[in-house]
């Protein structure tokens, strides 16, 4: 079994890993390891596994076990024990919808980097009076999109956001064409269908075609 690799990054060395990250619900353990391989063949390497399922804890703790070349994070994390919970699994980040300033303090003690999110300039200026200067700006589109995102460039110019929430391969590319945006992260490179069918070459595919078209 590989060792895993020590990846204690900031939130922002994060995000500056990859310019997109997969949004991906696991619902079989069994899908983790073979999921992970098909989008590094694709080009990607940072992967988000969101707690909306019972095999989430384990499929993260088997990739970072499994396939230590990878970045892998958990997405819905929304209380410190979620927290300490996929960091004990292998997490090497953690991504919340949402932030409070329980989960803001947590993140700051705790030993993996976490991508509180936002959609406000409030809840923007909270995070940034813990000292978090990245962020996950969710739901994206439903938020403002891109003309949010140009607004709070101005009165925000040192932060930098992943945008999530209604990001496709129809609109991935104009979202980082922002300055203030690292990455995109979204759902569209693993289709509930395809993981569901376990076709891998879709997976790399797909990955392949996002990783070309930056």
């Amino acid at each position: 079994m590989a060792d895993i690799i020590n990846w204690q990054k900031t939130p922002r060395q994060i995000l500056q890993t990859g310019p997109v990250i997969p949004v991906i619900v696991i619902k079989d353990v069994e899908q983790a390891v073979p999921l992970a391989h098909a989008l590094l063949q694709g080009g990607i390497k940072v992967m988000e596994i969101t707690l909306r399922s019972k095999a989430a804890i384990e499929a993260i703790h088997r990739i970072s076990r499994e396939v230590p070349e990878t970045v892998v994070g958990a997405g819905t994390v929304t209380s410190a024990a979620d927290l300490e919970a996929v960091r004990e699994a292998g997490a090497v980040f953690a991504v919340s919808p949402g932030l409070t300033p329980a989960l803001l303090t947590a993140g700051v003690r705790g030993s993996i980097a976490l991508l509180p999110g936002i959609s406000t300039a409030s809840e923007l200026m909270l995070g940034m009076e813990m000292g978090y200067t990245a962020f996950k700006f969710f739901p994206a589109e439903a938020a403002g999109g891109i003309r949010m995102l140009q607004a709070i460039a101005g009165p925000f110019p040192h932060i930098t956001f992943c945008p999530t929430g209604g990001i496709s391969a129809a609109n991935y590319q104009k979202y980082l064409a922002l300055g203030n945006v690292a990455c995109v992260g979204g759902s569209w490179l693993v289709p509930a269908a395809v993981l569901e069918e376990r076709d891998w070459r879709k997976v790399t595919d797909l990955t392949r075609e996002a990783v070309n078209g930056i």
